[in-house]
């Protein structure tokens, strides 16, 4: 394997971490301050089992990190880098959400 191609399939997964609507809203839950999983589920109303898979595809992909209190687990963005990112795709969304809206060639 090429280190180009090395590069792109680890780009790939690092991506795949925010290509997924219900990981986008936990990123968004805990952009500015650490919740636990409960605090997450009621604000953007899921189910704590499935809540829970995604938290540990994201921690485990490096995106948040947890932090253990008593019974408790608190999540956060693992870094400032990944905050940035995320506003990012706010601003980028911005400036290109009418051709994103069009897009007929988008594949789930």
């Amino acid at each position: 394997m090429k280190e180009n191609e090395f590069d792109f399939d680890m780009k790939v997964k690092l991506i795949h971490g925010f290509s997924n609507k219900t990981r986008l809203q936990i990123l968004e839950s805990i952009k500015d301050q650490e919740k636990t999983v409960s605090q997450i589920v009621e604000e953007i109303n899921g189910n704590q089992s499935n809540i829970s898979q995604h938290l540990a595809c994201l921690k485990g992909c490096g995106i948040i990190a947890g932090r253990n209190e008593g019974k408790y687990c608190y999540y956060s963005l693992r870094n400032q880098h990944i905050k940035d990112l995320l506003t990012m795709f706010d601003v980028v969304l911005e400036d290109v959400q009418n051709d994103v809206a069009c897009c007929e060639r988008h594949i789930d």
